[in-house]
């Protein structure tokens, strides 16, 4: 597929930023490499050949900007991950959600012809009977409890609407992984960073890690061919709880769930902590991603398995075994 000009919105976060600069690094396949984002980027951080615009995905104002650089290919990567502590789920609702309309509108009034989304495994939902292996055929069922697992689900789901409604606009959605790296910090490895790791008792909390490279390269892959669907992004095999402990040259703190349940209940009505008692689903039912369809449909092999990333980012931030 040839792409004369592309846009990526959240393009000044984390997985925003890697993929502007490799994009610069191949400068010459694209003729227009628009980076969107609701900050503005420092001049200092600003790569050559790069249009770097301040944008609000919930402005109307996108349909403007698609225009003005004849945009046929988005890469809509701005979500809310890590909510700051002043956020509220109406603020995160309006740029999860009705920012992802915004931006589907702008793409169908303006003739953008293919559009990529990074949605989640969360949109899949926390759930003690989810299948062993999710694949891309598993039913979505986001949790309400968890704001951006429901999100991503009511993301996809508008997606699905879209695909009947404007076949024309082309889709790629990744439900991607945990992602690892070695600069990585998140909700995810927080946990990694205690002195002991917090277990479930009668759970293997089980983790599918994707290198932040392989989500990248993936997103390359969506820009330069024709493929479209729905793939699971993720590196083969999966890590227990015990397992990363073990990997840390930790131990887990092993609690009984009906002990955690309570002690979060209390510790979040004292406000000692953001997360309620729901926040044990989270961790006892880890959705595990299937990547077959990644590999043999969309056609890309991720370089590193979920150990492999695991190891990569234990020894950039802890140095063991290094």
């Amino acid at each position: 597929m040839s792409v004369s000009s592309i846009l990526i919105t959240g393009a000044g976060g984390y997985l925003g930023s890697q993929l502007v600069a490799a994009l610069a690094a191949e400068r010459d396949k694209v003729g227009c490499i628009v980076a969107a984002d609701v900050r503005e980027v420092p001049v200092e951080r600003r790569l050559p050949g790069i249009e770097y615009v301040q944008a609000d995905v919930r402005s109307p104002g996108l349909i403007q900007l698609f225009d003005q650089f004849k945009v046929d290919t988005v890469v809509h990567l701005a979500s809310i991950v890590t909510p700051g502590k002043e956020s509220n789920r109406q603020f995160e609702y309006s740029v999860d959600v009705q920012g992802t309309e915004n931006v589907l509108i702008a793409c169908t009034t303006t003739g953008v012809k293919k559009i990529i989304v990074s949605s989640s495994g969360a949109a899949y939902g926390y759930h003690a009977d989810n299948p062993a292996w999710l694949t891309e055929d598993c039913p979505l069922r986001g949790n309400e409890t968890f704001t951006y697992a429901h999100h991503k689900r009511l993301v996809e789901e508008m997606l699905a609407r879209w695909r009947v409604e404007h076949p024309e606009l082309q889709q790629v959605i990744f439900r991607i992984g945990t992602i690892l790296g070695e600069t990585v910090m998140n909700q995810i490895t927080a946990l990694f960073e205690k002195p002991r790791l917090i277990a479930i008792r009668g759970s293997d909390s089980p983790f599918v890690f994707i290198w932040d490279q392989d989500v990248v390269g993936c997103l390359l892959h969506a820009i330069s061919s024709d493929k479209t669907g729905i793939f699971n992004v993720a590196g083969d095999g999966v890590l227990t709880i015990h397992e990363i402990a073990a990997r840390l040259g930790k131990r887990c703190l092993v609690l009984p769930p009906g002990l955690l349940r309570f002690a979060l209940s209390v510790l979040k009505t004292f406000g000692l902590t953001q997360y309620g008692p729901e926040q044990m689903d989270f961790l006892r039912y880890r959705p595990v991603l299937d990547n077959t369809r990644l590999k043999t449909g969309f056609g890309y092999v991720p370089k590193l398995t979920s150990v492999q990333v695991f190891d990569l980012y234990r020894k950039a931030r802890h140095g063991r075994g290094a």
